[in-house]
């Protein structure tokens, strides 16, 4: 399994772990879920495109590790 892919395994199961709880959060965090929701879906499309062309890009590692420390900050928010 590559990094990428571990990394993006991780980020799903974080995020899928904080969906569940998000709704009993507070505003700033309901706030921030939004905007990191956005960031998954681009990271989420630039990881497929990497994948596919057979390269993991330093971006998109990059957004990889930013959406993995917000959501671990939203996770300890909660």
């Amino acid at each position: 399994m590559s990094d990428l892919q571990k990394l993006s395994d991780d980020l799903r199961r974080t995020r899928d772990e904080i969906k569940l709880k998000i709704h009993l959060g507070s505003m700033e965090s309901q706030d921030e879920w939004t905007e990191l929701e956005k960031r998954w879906k681009a990271f989420r499309a630039k990881a497929e495109l990497d994948r596919t062309a057979g390269e993991v890009g330093g971006t998109v590692k990059q957004l990889g590790l930013d959406l993995k420390t917000a959501y671990d900050r939203i996770r300890k928010a909660l």
